[in-house]
């Protein structure tokens, strides 16, 4: 007789394996990551080339100028003759020097770190032990909203609302009143300059440093803000004295992040910068310019450029943009594992 398999009352049906569980499929799955994870290595590696090759002569044909001089000229395009430099031919009178626009993104990024590092600390705080817990939800998704807004909204923000109160109420004032420190007195303008710029961008980089240093403090454990309560600090004391020490290496991960942000900030910066050329700002209401806003402003002339010389320096200035804001976003990301190991342990 052939055996019946009667299946025993009240046992348990072992299901099939799933689709991700058959032999094979792990290591597929293993394989599309990994795939995945090099192309976006690849991609990055592929633009820096790009930009390396196609800015070859323009780093021939500069030298070293390109970072010690503040002339930006494309030459004469109606005179005759060319000049060549390094076996590479440009406009006669070309000068292509970064210093002018690597100076201007360096300080609008640093005043910017200035005035965003202690708003958003504060802020952060404030979010994880100050505002109700029944609001909290709220002011998370607003913060969020912020960062989410597109740069050209404050841009337009910028030029229409802030530009004109700096240029007829904010530097008045001030250079009536602390015309004497260094670079804050002096004439405005029209408003356009590194203040607007450090302004608008401080309002761009805020959500994420806060929303960043809230997940790095909600991420520990809350013994060391319990702790220091529990000893007879307020609660200032213990935010500032306990809970910040703890997170230092996430807070500065942020900060370096958000500095990046404001390193390659192109349309709002350029909307309010005043897109000075060949010329350093003389205080904090003068025009300036960055790297980023530089490329975007010169683009069209460096069209008209018969020799192609422009464009090929204003992909160096690409390349140069591209490498600091890689290094400082590696910094981060090197700083931010860091302390990820440090709290798994």
């Amino acid at each position: 007789m052939a055996a019946i398999n009667v299946p025993l009352r009240g046992a348990t049906r072992v299901a099939p394996p799933s689709t991700l569980q058959r032999i094979g499929a792990q290591a597929v799955l293993r394989g599309l990551t990994g795939l995945a994870a090099l192309a976006s290595f690849m991609i990055i590696f592929v633009m820096l080339f790009f930009l390396i090759v196609y800015a070859w002569p323009a780093i021939r044909f500069n030298g070293i100028q390109f970072f010690t001089s503040p002339i930006w000229n494309i030459g004469n395009q109606y005179g005759s003759g060319t000049i060549v430099r390094n076996g590479y031919v440009g406009e006669p009178g070309a000068a292509f020097g970064a210093l002018v626009f690597i100076y201007g993104s360096a300080v609008t990024a640093l005043l910017t770190m200035v005035v965003a590092v202690p708003l958003s600390l504060m802020v952060a705080l404030s979010l994880v032990y100050r505002v109700p817990r029944m609001i909290r939800p709220l002011a998370n998704a607003l913060v969020e909203l912020m960062a989410g807004v597109p740069s050209v909204v404050y841009g337009l923000w910028g030029m229409v609302v802030l530009v004109p109160w700096i240029g007829q109420k904010l530097a008045p004032w001030v250079t009536a009143h602390l015309g004497f420190v260094p670079f804050l007195g002096g004439a405005s303008g029209s408003g356009n300059g590194l203040a607007a710029s450090v302004f608008i961008l401080s309002l761009m980089v805020i959500p994420i440093m806060v929303a960043t240093t809230r997940d790095v403090i909600l991420a520990q454990s809350n013994t060391y803000f319990e702790a220091s309560m529990a000893l007879g600090s307020t609660s200032w004391q213990a935010m500032v004295r306990a809970v910040l020490p703890s997170v230092r290496k996430g807070i500065i991960a942020s900060v370096l992040l958000a500095f990046g942000r404001a390193l390659g900030e192109t349309m709002a910066v350029l909307m309010v910068c005043g897109a000075a050329i060949n010329s350093f700002p003389e205080n904090v209401f003068s025009p300036i310019n960055t790297i980023a806003a530089v490329i975007v402003s010169q683009l069209e002339s460096a069209l008209t450029d018969a020799s192609g010389m422009a464009q090929r320096s204003l992909a160096e200035l690409a390349c140069v943009l591209f490498i600091i804001t890689l290094i400082v976003n590696i910094v981060a990301r090197g700083i931010m594992r860091g302390a990820d190991r440090a709290e798994g342990r």
